[in-house]
């Protein structure tokens, strides 16, 4: 039984790539749908047409992770695909930001991403893939994002790296790096119209666009994705110019 696994499932972008998975990969015979709210999972579920497990788990949480580990095995299934989307972020300067929420961050977007990494792994073979959701901030540091920017750094470098590692494996690691998308993303980081010129003037990402666009880079063995023309140009900016040149136009 070849399996896309896919955290952060119950909305946003993670919905899209559930979408996608379940329309572009013929090869994928179950989909694993991954994230807190069952209910939300329940109604992703009821849009799909392959078959179906919803896993209510907090991937934070050490216990369902060996849930998840032992179905694994129960089941004898192979990731064929594995999608870490599980994240958050919050706008605001480093000491507006509660202790809990810029831990929380961190233990999220780093520290599960990782370990989901680490117990799927084994139950991969060749010719696998793994997704893990970055973002444009992991181009260079962001005030007033300083944790969730640096968050996603350690996603991208963590991804190069592994990518380089799995090689010899034939298991692609891709980086998706998405811009603003409308997504709950937006409300539950604190970022509403007023609250960040920056924000407010940046082109969106299409969530539907960049599941879809990411699955065939990925199936092409890329390493790194970004959807929109001027994410493409500001990655390329963020490489040739001074950091302290690239906070400045990325201020948010």
């Amino acid at each position: 039984m070849k399996i896309a696994v896919i955290t952060g499932a119950s909305s946003g972008l993670g919905t899209e790539y559930a979408k996608a998975v379940n329309k572009m990969r013929q090869d994928i015979d179950e989909i694993w749908l991954i994230a807190r709210r069952e209910d939300k999972l329940k109604e992703v579920a009821a849009l799909l047409n392959k078959k179906v497990r919803t896993l209510k788990c907090d991937i934070t949480n050490k216990d369902c992770i060996n849930e998840y580990v032992s179905l694994l095995k129960s089941e004898n299934a192979e990731v064929k695909l594995l999608i870490n989307n599980a994240g958050f972020g919050k706008l605001g300067y480093f000491y507006e930001i509660s202790t809990e929420d810029n831990a929380g961050m961190i233990r999220l977007n780093c520290e599960a991403l990782t370990v989901m990494a680490s117990v799927t792994l084994p139950f991969m073979k060749e010719n696998s893939e793994i997704i893990n959701t970055c973002s444009i901030a992991s181009f260079a540091p962001n005030s007033r994002m300083a944790v969730y920017s640096s968050t996603k750094a350690y996603v991208m470098s963590f991804s190069r790296a592994l990518r380089q590692e799995l090689k010899g494996r034939k298991i692609n690691v891709l980086s998706v790096c998405p811009g603003p998308m409308e997504t709950e993303f937006l409300s539950l980081a604190g970022i509403g119209k007023g609250d960040s010129k920056t924000f407010d003037t940046l082109p969106r990402d299409n969530a539907q666009k960049v599941a879809e666009h990411s699955l065939k880079a990925s199936l092409k063995k890329k390493a790194v994705f970004a959807d929109h023309i001027f994410y493409k140009f500001y990655r390329f900016a963020s490489k040739v110019l001074p950091t302290s040149i690239v906070m400045k136009i990325a201020k948010t």
